[in-house]
């Protein structure tokens, strides 16, 4: 049977020979003469070995009926030379005939393989690293190298006609001949295929291989199978899945300043890829912020719980809690760790044995076999030479143990969460003293005074912003007045918590001298700049920052509330102006306030604004860590609480806060409310007075009789009378204009004298021969404290002296007559 002589597909040259089961030819077409030279009556009936030029040859010949075979032969022509041949021996289906095998031949002298004899083939092939494997279109193998018996699965023969997944079913074969299957229909090869699987060489370990897939054709193109090859990747990819661990876990380790949310970060990190359990407890020190002391090991070491991962929802049974307190043992490898700063492995957990720590809330320390856990590693957590806890490692769903390799990594990946955690412990601790030093700087309680109703709010900012320098303050002023105070120093930590106390301090000690708001807004602003100036004199290397001018920029809103005039007047360095509404609450409006520059900054003069304010106003005072500094945005946040339900201040401050500021808010938020109240008309008596010494006599009567009317003219009837007197006649021989006098009852009694005159009194300490100066000093004796304010006409000189008891309320004193 010889194929045809020639056609269009290639395989004029190709010679097709016939042979039976005792491998006797059965053709010799003249294409096969015409080759060798050898006549068909010559060749028909004797055995194609014969025709070789080595008898080693033969042994390459299949010899069973599943076999095939493809290789490279010398055959002898008829004139005694070498012919080369490439040769494919195929064996036919039973039932057709005397043939049992196909031979296709081809001169292959022109080959880049001639030369090569099969046996040196065979040895390349054998002694290859890589495995080779070639499959049929039903993807039954058909013939493999040696390299194949590394993977498991046995020998070449013991492969031959079987599936890969009756070979080695633990690689998850489905997915490896879903490969093939692809390459047989599209005849585009698949390359660098990587499989993680676990071989019969090795079924307790993963092992990655790499594999490439080829689909073989035969000379007339239809797909005969699949030669795919081999190679074991396993620690490049667990190098590779190392380096992803590592970098995962800087991705993920150290996005809190939380010493607890960073050991949680932590043991996260390491589930699922390198343990199926890990727990991290700290030293109760650490979670503090401070400093560890070290461990020795002579009694139960305490640890809290502070981290948990893993591949079990709830844990693999009774453990500790996050929060929890666990007690270890001096015997257990915890503490060891802890004591000789080295970490501890073990292969095998001992079932029997109880879990090492000791005081589980509600209930006995179970076993290691009841919690599933079969090996353990344990990585002390240390940075600076300081052990802050340590990281327990466990596996319970992989029968696999803990190695050396895996030690390495937990070791490396724990030290660079341990920098973490030491920078989050460092800054608990500047946090938490950033806040003790702003809250012991920011007001404890309203001052009494009578003026406003006020409820606070002072949120800080989250833990890797840092603490910030918003502040807030009621100072009670002279004549019954109060001023409100809002403020945002720039800058985050304890400098910005320090110029914000700074700041406090001068804000105060400005208002007491009962200056103007544009005016103390002026005297600040001095003060933030030579602050700075002397400063930059004295430490020119340094930077702005480390020079402490955090209060270059800060801003402030003063705002004073007189409640006998029902009158408002402000000023802001900076700052936005706050939101009124009126008692009717029929929508917030916010003051035309001319927003002067930030302190230290320089540039145009502060101005000021003055309007009525009915009682029962709101006023809401804040900064832009709570909305934005623009007033239409702040409109729109704040109306809906301003306009809302009626509620305490206290609960519409904390409700303001909660649903204005974020829960991890980027900048420290204050916000001060202030409703205002009115005095009563029966609280204020007044009266204009002529500059004549006659009139002190009248005053003094007048004061006795008003006091009379409030029901205090037992108690302070004699030391006002006296203050009264010595107020009037110091305005009436060194000031000049009209008069007047004005008492006010609040909380205290309150004595103002007014005159057209700037001259400013002064305390003295008159001598025993002076004939006058002692009045003020008679007034210091007798007052809580006085003191002068500057009007625009003028001056106010102004007394208080303290009640006994509350006063009674009564009519105004519009009967008394005038002087």
């Amino acid at each position: 049977m010889a194929a045809t002589e020639s056609g269009s597909d290639g395989t004029d040259t190709v010679v097709t020979l016939l042979l039976d089961a005792g491998g006797r030819l059965l053709s010799w077409p003249d294409r096969a003469q015409r080759l060798l030279g050898h006549l068909p009556g010559d060749m028909i009936g004797r055995p194609a070995v014969t025709l070789l030029a080595s008898d080693a040859a033969a042994g390459a010949m299949p010899t069973s009926p599943e076999e095939s075979w493809t290789g490279l032969l010398t055959a002898r022509h008829r004139d005694g030379r070498e012919v080369p041949v490439e040769v494919r021996v195929v064996a036919l289906p039973e039932g057709g005939g005397d043939a049992r095998w196909l031979v296709l031949a081809e001169d292959a002298g022109r080959s880049p393989l001639w030369g090569m004899s099969p046996q040196l083939l065979r040895r390349m092939t054998g002694r290859m690293p890589a495995g080779l494997v070639v499959v049929d279109t039903e993807l039954r193998c058909v013939w493999s190298n040696n390299a194949m018996e590394r993977f498991g699965g046995g020998t070449a023969r013991e492969r031959r006609g079987r599936r890969l997944r009756d070979i080695q079913p633990g690689l998850k074969a489905e997915a490896l001949e879903a490969q093939m299957r692809k390459v047989l229909d599209t005849g585009v090869p698949v390359l660098d295929y990587e499989h993680v699987g676990r071989p019969r060489s090795d079924p307790r370990h993963d092992h990655a291989h790499s594999m490439s897939f080829v689909r073989l054709d035969d000379d007339t193109g239809h797909p005969l199978g699949v030669c795919y090859s081999v190679t074991d990747i396993t620690d490049r990819h667990r190098a590779l899945q190392r380096l992803a661990l590592l970098d995962r876990a800087s991705e993920h380790i150290g996005r809190s300043l939380d010493p607890a949310r960073t050991a949680q970060d932590l043991a996260e990190v390491a589930v699922p890829e390198l343990a199926d359990y890990v727990v991290v407890d700290l030293l109760e020190a650490v979670i503090r912020g401070a400093e560890p002391g070290p461990v020795t090991g002579a009694e139960p070491v305490r640890l809290r719980r502070s981290g948990i991962g893993s591949v079990l929802e709830g844990h693999p049974g009774p453990a500790f809690r996050i929060g929890d307190r666990a007690a270890y043992q001096a015997s257990t490898p915890p503490v060891g760790c802890l004591v000789e700063g080295k970490s501890w492995r073990a292969e095998r957990l001992d079932p029997d044995e109880p879990e090492w720590g000791s005081g589980i809330p509600g209930g006995r320390a179970a076993s290691f076999g009841e919690l599933g856990l079969r090996t353990a590693m344990v990585v002390p957590i240390m940075a600076q030479g300081i052990t802050l806890g340590i990281t327990s490692f466990f596996r319970t769903q992989r029968d696999l143990p803990f190695d050396e390799d895996d030690l390495r990594l937990a070791e490396e990946f724990v030290a660079r969460a341990a920098v973490w955690i030491d920078n989050a412990r460092r800054y608990t601790r500047e946090r938490d003293a950033a806040l003790v030093l702003q809250r012991s700087l920011l007001p404890h309680g309203i001052p009494p005074q009578e003026a406003v109703d006020v409820a606070s709010c002072y949120r800080p900012a989250d833990e890797l912003t840092g603490v910030g320098g918003d502040w807030f303050d009621v100072i009670p002023l002279s004549g019954a007045r109060v001023a409100l105070v809002v403020g945002e120093v720039t800058g985050h930590g304890i400098e910005a918590a320090a110029t914000m106390g700074q700041l406090r301090t001068a804000v105060r000690t400005l208002a007491d001298l009962d200056l103007r708001p544009e005016e103390l807004l002026a005297h600040l602003d001095d003060l933030v700049s030579q602050v700075a100036r002397d400063e930059r004199a004295e430490q020119e290397i340094r930077t702005e920052q480390e020079l402490g001018t955090g209060s270059l920029g800060s801003s402030c809103l003063y705002v004073v509330y007189d409640p006998v005039a029902r009158s408002c007047v402000m000023a802001s360095a900076g700052h936005p102006p706050p939101a009124v509404i009126g008692p009717g609450r029929d929508g917030a409006g916010f003051p035309d306030l001319p927003v002067g520059p930030a302190l230290g900054v320089g540039g145009l003069p502060f101005e000021s604004v003055e309007f009525g304010l009915p009682e029962g106003s709101l006023l809401a005072l804040y900064t832009d860590g709570l909305i934005a500094a623009d007033p239409e945005t702040a409109r729109d946040a704040l109306e809906p609480f301003l306009r809302g339900p009626e509620l305490s201040l206290e609960r519409l401050v904390t409700r303001m806060v909660d649903e204005l500021a974020p829960e991890r808010p980027f900048d420290d938020a204050a916000l001060l409310l202030a409703r205002t109240r009115g005095l009563d008309a029966g609280q204020v008596a007044s009266w204009e007075l002529a500059a004549d010494p006659a009139v002190v006599g009248r005053c003094r009567e007048l004061a006795a009789a008003q006091l009379g009317a409030w029901g205090l003219d037992e108690e302070l009837a004699f030391t006002t009378e006296l203050v009264v007197s010595e107020l009037v006649t110091n305005a009436i021989r060194h000031a000049s204009g009209p008069i007047g006098l004005r008492l006010i009852l609040e909380r205290t009694l309150i004595c103002e004298v007014s005159d057209a005159s700037s001259t400013s009194p002064h305390l003295r300490h008159a001598r025993t021969t002076d004939e006058g100066g002692r009045g003020l000093f008679l007034i210091s004796q007798f007052a809580q404290r006085w003191g002068a304010r500057y009007t625009a006409d003028g001056k106010i000189i102004w007394a208080e002296q303290q009640l006994g008891r509350q006063p009674e309320q009564q009519p105004a004193p519009g009967a008394l007559p005038a002087p």
